[in-house]
C-alpha cells in the first residue's frame, strides 16, 4: 500500500493510465539496475495487475481462463481484463478511476441489460447494454466522470449515451484496440507463467 503515484513511478506506468492526471512534483536519482528476464516478465505482470487493480489469485485465474482459449495466450488475457464490468464502467467514463467503478458495481448502481449486477468481474459480451441505475444518475461523481468524455470519447468498441448516462458494447474488445497499454508486452506475462 504505497501512494498511486509513488507506484506508477517504480513501474513505468504513466498514470493517466489509471485515470489520474496529477503527476508527481519529486525529483528522484534514477539509480536502476538492469533487470533479469524473470524481473522483466514479474514487473510486466505487476504493471497489469496494477493497472486493473486484481489480487495475484484473480488474476492467475484470468491467466488461466486466457490459456484454455483459442487463439493467442497475451491478447486473450487483454481482451478478458477489458470485458471486466468494473472495466467496461470505467472505459463508458461513469467513473474517473477502475476504483471507483469497482465501487460504483460493488454498491449496486450499474445494471447490465436491465438486471442490476454486483460483481466486478462480470464478463459483458457484445450487446449488452451498461447503465446506470435510475436513482443514481444525479450521482456528482459519475457527472463530472461524463464531462470528461465528452474531451476523450471512448474506445471504438464502445457506444455511449452521456445523457441517457448509457453504454452499449457493440464488439469484444481486441487488443490492437486497447491503445493506452501499447507499451504493455503481454508475451512476457505469458512466459513468467509458463515457468
Amino acid at each position: 500500500m504505497q501512494p498511486l503515484l509513488k507506484r506508477c513511478k517504480a513501474l513505468g506506468i504513466n498514470p493517466a493510465v489509471m485515470g489520474y492526471t496529477k503527476e508527481s512534483k519529486r525529483k528522484g536519482k534514477e539509480v536502476r539496475k538492469k533487470k533479469s528476464g524473470y524481473g522483466l516478465q514479474l514487473a510486466e505482470k505487476q504493471k497489469v495487475r496494477f493497472i486493473y487493480g486484481l489480487l495475484e489469485k484473480q488474476f492467475k485465474l484470468t491467466f488461466e481462463k486466457a490459456n484454455r482459449m483459442k487463439g493467442k495466450t497475451g491478447e486473450n488475457l487483454i481482451s478478458l481484463l477489458e470485458r471486466r464490468l468494473d472495466n467496461m464502467v470505467f472505459r463508458l467514463r461513469f467513473a474517473a478511476t477502475r476504483k471507483q467503478a469497482r465501487q460504483l458495481v460493488n454498491h449496486g448502481h450499474i445494471l447490465v441489460n436491465g438486471e442490476k449486477v454486483t460483481i466486478p468481474s462480470y464478463l459483458v459480451k457484445a450487446g449488452d447494454v451498461i447503465e446506470i441505475k435510475e436513482g443514481s444518475k444525479n450521482f456528482v461523481i459519475i457527472k463530472e466522470s461524463l464531462k470528461e468524455f465528452t474531451k476523450s470519447g471512448v474506445m471504438p468498441w464502445l457506444e455511449v449515451d452521456p445523457d441517457a448516462m448509457k453504454g452499449t458494447v457493440k464488439a469484444l474488445p481486441l487488443r490492437s484496440e486497447v491503445t493506452d497499454l501499447a507499451d504493455i508486452n503481454e508475451q512476457l506475462i505469458v512466459e513468467f507463467y509458463s515457468r
